[in-house]
């Protein structure tokens, strides 16, 4: 992939990634978790305001598991992609700007504003996932895809370095106070994200779709015919279960760092900083997996980027210090994009073109259902064991069953079981 004319709608593509990550960097990562909690729940006490956060942190996920499905039946009609990825982009766009004028104080209204805000950050990567085929040759697919993931890491990291120094220092940017700054920031979230949705719009082409407007009974009738035809894609099949095994472990390790981070006495200064370690180095490495997939296949790739995070676990299982916890946040950076990226683009391989919306709706809900297993797994396992150690260290198994899975995957089989079903 170059920089031409030609390689235009890939790299506006790729720019909406760096554009909404700055939403999952920001705002889901960095600053309403704890800025609900001090700012606009205040009054409430520290077990009231977890409560509320985590029902919709879960309503939001249950939502948007619904949804996926749904939406890409949507994404797969006539000339449909852009529009559902323009319409949930403006949803996240209005609520993360909405956030800016939420006073101190009015935590319901700030929920209301945040799950509107994660609905339209996930409904809109349905659509935009499923333009991936569209938008990158055959052979170029690891390449765009890890292009759109590592420019995500970038474009995500710069704001949020600029956010996290407008918090800790306001009075370089004519800021009355922290609290002032944070609600900026939510504003250039924003922002960010209209302006790099822009490219999308102008350049990237919807390659058509089936016609028609069906009604709600003949959607949930092709919602069942999807899973018929996914069943008869049975390496697309078997990867898709592969692949929510293995980011289930993915996204319980990323969890289980952090618990380890504020274990081991870290403030949330040093939480910040070590998020914005794994997205600067998540960006190299995203294109480094990139080129290592269109080389060698998404497969291999995928394999390595497993086994480290196998590694991780035992690195985790006996992790002690700070400076550990840095070091782990660097690694975890170097392979997390790539992961993303190559199993984005194995996928694609392995579902017929046309009908991208629907089976990308698939592999959303998926990966929306990752870290039900492996969070309930470590607290089995710790309570049975009275181990907390030995409940990291369950997480293995995840990858373990994975691995079997992928290994079963061929596919240069998959991909003529696409084209026969096209």
């Amino acid at each position: 992939m170059a920089g031409s004319a030609d390689n235009r709608p890939a790299w506006a593509w790729a720019l909406y990634d760096w554009g909404n990550s700055a939403f999952a960097t920001t705002v889901m990562a960095g600053f309403f978790p704890v800025f609900f909690k001090q700012y606009w729940a205040g009054q409430l006490n520290a077990t009231d305001s977890t409560f509320w956060l985590g029902a919709v942190n879960s309503l939001a996920a249950m939502l948007v598991v619904l949804a996926a499905p749904l939406i890409g039946l949507w994404a797969d009609r006539a000339g449909m992609k852009k529009r559902l990825v323009a319409g949930f982009a403006i949803l996240g766009i209005l609520m993360s700007g909405g956030l800016f004028l939420v006073a101190q104080g009015m935590w319901p209204l700030a929920l209301l504003l945040y799950l509107g805000g994660v609905l339209g950050f996930s409904g809109g990567n349905v659509a935009y996932d499923a333009l991936l085929p569209g938008v990158a040759a055959h052979k170029d697919l690891e390449r765009v895809s890890a292009l759109g993931f590592s420019l995500g890491y970038l474009g995500g990291g710069l704001l949020f370095a600029l956010n996290v120094a407008m918090v800790l220092q306001p009075a370089w940017f004519g800021l009355a106070d922290s609290a002032e700054a944070v609600r900026w920031s939510f504003l250039m979230v924003a922002l960010w994200w209209a302006l790099f949705t822009v490219p999308l719009l102008l350049w990237v082409r919807d390659d058509g779709g089936r016609a028609g407007t069906d009604t709600g009974l003949s959607t949930w009738g092709e919602l069942r015919r999807t899973w018929r035809e996914l069943r008869a894609l049975p390496m697309a099949f078997l990867f898709l279960i592969s692949y929510w095994l293995y980011i289930d472990g993915v996204d319980t390790i990323i969890r289980m760092a952090v618990d380890y981070g504020l274990a081991i006495g870290l403030d949330s200064n040093d939480l910040l900083t070590a998020l914005l370690i794994t997205q600067f180095v998540g960006f190299p490495a995203a294109l480094a997996f990139g080129w290592l997939g269109a080389r060698y296949g998404a497969k291999p790739g995928i394999w390595i980027a497993i086994l480290v995070y196998m590694l991780v676990v035992f690195w985790a299982w006996q992790m002690q210090t700070a400076a550990e916890f840095y070091a782990l946040a660097v690694v975890i950076g170097l392979v997390q994009g790539g992961i993303q990226a190559l199993s984005r683009a194995l996928f694609a391989r392995l579902v017929p073109r046309e009908q991208a919306g629907r089976f990308f709706g698939l592999y959303n809900m998926m990966g929306k259902f990752a870290a039900v297993v492996g969070p309930v797994l470590v607290g089995v396992v710790a309570m049975l064991s009275e181990s907390s150690r030995l409940g990291i260290l369950s997480v293995l198994v995840l990858f373990v069953l994975a691995v079997v899975l992928l290994s079963r995957v061929d596919v240069a089989r998959g991909e003529r079981e696409a084209e026969a079903l096209a």
